[in-house]
C-alpha cells in the first residue's frame, strides 16, 4: 500500500514565514516534515483508539495484530469478529466496546464517513465527539491526519503548547494567548502544529 502524506507546499510555508518571523527561522532549520496520514477516516479514527493511553511502540504491535486479525478493516467485518478475539490483540474491553460502538455508528450513518470531508471542521469535530471514546482532540487529529485539513492546531495536545513556548521563550502559556497565536496562523495553522510538535522535542 503506498503511504500517503499531509499535503502542504511553498505557498503554506511562506504564508507562516510573512507572519511569523520566528517561527519561520524554525521552519527554514527543520525544514520540510513528511507526517503519514491515513486517509480513510474510520481506518484513522480505529487507529486512534487503539493508540489511546499506550506508548507508541505498543500501539504498533496491537494494531499489527489487529490488522492480521482483519484483513480489510471495514465497519462490517468488526462488527463480524467477537469482542474476545480483538481484546487478545492487547485492548482492554473499554476500547473494544469503543471500536465496535465506532463501526455501529459508520453502519447506521450515524455518522458518513464516506462523506465526512464535505463538512466543516467544527461539523466534523461535533459529529465524532459524539462517539464514545472519541474527545475534542482526537476528532481534531483525524481533521489534520486523515482529512488533510490545513487549518488545524489544539490547545488540548501539550506537545503543541510545549512547542509554543519552546519557540517564544515562554513559561506558561493561556488559552487567549494561545488563540493569538491561532490566529496569528491561520488559515495554515495545521501546517505550524507539524513544525510545534517538532519544536516541543527541544
Amino acid at each position: 500500500m503506498n503511504k500517503e502524506y499531509f499535503k502542504y507546499g511553498k505557498k503554506e510555508i511562506d504564508y507562516l514565514k510573512e507572519k511569523d518571523k520566528i517561527l519561520g527561522k524554525n521552519i527554514d532549520k527543520i525544514g520540510f516534515i513528511n507526517r503519514e496520514i491515513i486517509k480513510n477516516p474510520f481506518i484513522a479514527l480505529i487507529s486512534s483508539i487503539v493508540s489511546q493511553q499506550v506508548s507508541k511502540n505498543a500501539a504498533e504491535t496491537v494494531w499489527l495484530r489487529f490488522c492480521d486479525l482483519i484483513d480489510d478493516i471495514t465497519p462490517l467485518n468488526i462488527i463480524k469478529i467477537d469482542n474476545e478475539s480483538i481484546k487478545k490483540c492487547g485492548m482492554s474491553n473499554r476500547k473494544v466496546d469503543y471500536i465496535k460502538g465506532i463501526a455501529n455508528a459508520a453502519l447506521s450513518k450515524a455518522v458518513d464517513f464516506d462523506n465526512l470531508n464535505i463538512l466543516s471542521d467544527e461539523e466534523i469535530i461535533k459529529k465524532l465527539s459524539s462517539l464514545r471514546g472519541v474527545g475534542v482532540w482526537t476528532a481534531q487529529m483525524i481533521l489534520i491526519f486523515s482529512l488533510n485539513r490545513l487549518d488545524v492546531i489544539s490547545y488540548d495536545d501539550l506537545g503543541i503548547r510545549r512547542g509554543i513556548m519552546n519557540l517564544y521563550k515562554l513559561e506558561d502559556i493561556s488559552r487567549t494567548e494561545f488563540n493569538e497565536y491561532k490566529s496569528r496562523y491561520s488559515p495554515y495553522a495545521s501546517v505550524a502544529s507539524l513544525y510545534l510538535w517538532e519544536l516541543s522535542l527541544k
